[in-house]
């Protein structure tokens, strides 16, 4: 039981520390598919290090909110990895419905960057916000069809044994995993800003959604909004590979490394994802995570009346 715990101590350090670099491993697939060098794996360490030698810039028509928010939605996001049984380990805070405060605890971050933009005064700021918190409110039902879906496979309410036991006991009732896990990429696209809900690169004003609520943010403030953003990519590729990995079939260091490898290789699902397709209408967003809703309904179906659930 120790070493469980032990595997969750070594990979927080480690997941916080090599958050960043998924994003490099993402624009490193765009660059290869575009047929370009691209930046360095290592260009968000660098920009990090760069804003943090600047001063903070705050607008006369900005309050108290848009200065706190920074600080706050990173203790959020980094709180909520807390919950995380990382490497396949046990994660010592987890209990009884845990899954819930966990991915309130992100939705909180968002919460706070939605009132900042809304702080600034700014109508754009505010027509990023309303498309952010209208393309959350539509993955909320997907979040929590997949708590309960895995909730019904292992017969627990922890996401220690949540995603310990979905491996494992799923790897037999392939058709569910199979469907759960592709709703779950899906949601990770829309909470992350990702391409087709949106292009974290673009400079087109009518078209930006997440990059239209951080304008006002700069040096510090601004270093803590993008690494907050890599913490959370990186905890949603967290959660699709736990709940893929077999618990229980390697020694702890193995599942440690294939953690993430695993994690990695969700990044560059994700950068081929980008280099493949382009982002969508808005119009077409509801309805791609609508059918994720229906993909992680019928997993439930299957997982209850086709293997039974939990044993």
């Amino acid at each position: 039981m120790q070493n469980m715990y032990y595997s969750f101590f070594i990979c927080l350090p480690l997941s916080l520390l090599m958050a960043p670099l998924a994003i490099g491993v993402i624009n490193k697939v765009k660059a290869f598919f575009a047929g370009r060098c691209g930046v360095s794996l290592f260009q968000l360490y660098y920009d990090l290090l760069k804003l943090l030698r600047k001063e903070n810039i705050h607008s006369t028509s900005s309050g108290w909110i848009l200065q706190i928010t920074p600080f706050f939605s990173l203790g959020f996001i980094v709180l909520s990895m807390l919950f995380l049984p990382l490497g396949s380990g046990l994660s010592p805070f987890g209990f009884a419905g845990d899954g819930i405060l966990f991915f309130y605890l992100l939705g909180s971050a968002r919460f706070l960057t939605v009132l900042a933009a809304l702080d600034t005064g700014s109508s754009f700021e505010g027509m990023g916000a309303s498309r952010e918190v209208q393309f959350s409110a539509l993955a909320e039902g997907v979040i929590f069809a997949l708590l309960a879906f895995l909730a019904v496979n292992s017969g627990a309410l922890e996401l220690n044994t949540m995603l310990n036991d979905s491996g494992i006991s799923v790897w037999n009732k392939n058709t569910a995993l199979i469907l759960a896990a592709v709703a779950f990429f899906i949601v990770l696209l829309a909470e992350n800003c990702r391409v087709p809900f949106d292009d974290p690169e673009t400079h087109l004003e009518l078209t930006m959604i997440h990059e239209a609520m951080i304008l006002d943010f700069s040096g510090k403030d601004l270093a803590m909004i993008l690494y907050g953003s890599a913490v959370k990519l990186w905890i949603f590729a967290s959660f699709l590979v736990l709940m893929l990995l077999p618990h229980g079939f390697f020694p702890l260091p193995v599942n440690i490394l294939i953690y993430f490898a695993g994690v990695l290789l969700v990044a560059v699902l994700v950068g081929i994802v980008e280099s493949s397709m382009a982002r969508y209408r808005f119009l077409k967003v509801p309805p791609l995570l609508t059918a994720a809703l229906a993909l992680a309904l019928v997993a439930i179906f299957f997982i209850t009346f086709f293997t039974g659930g939990a044993k």
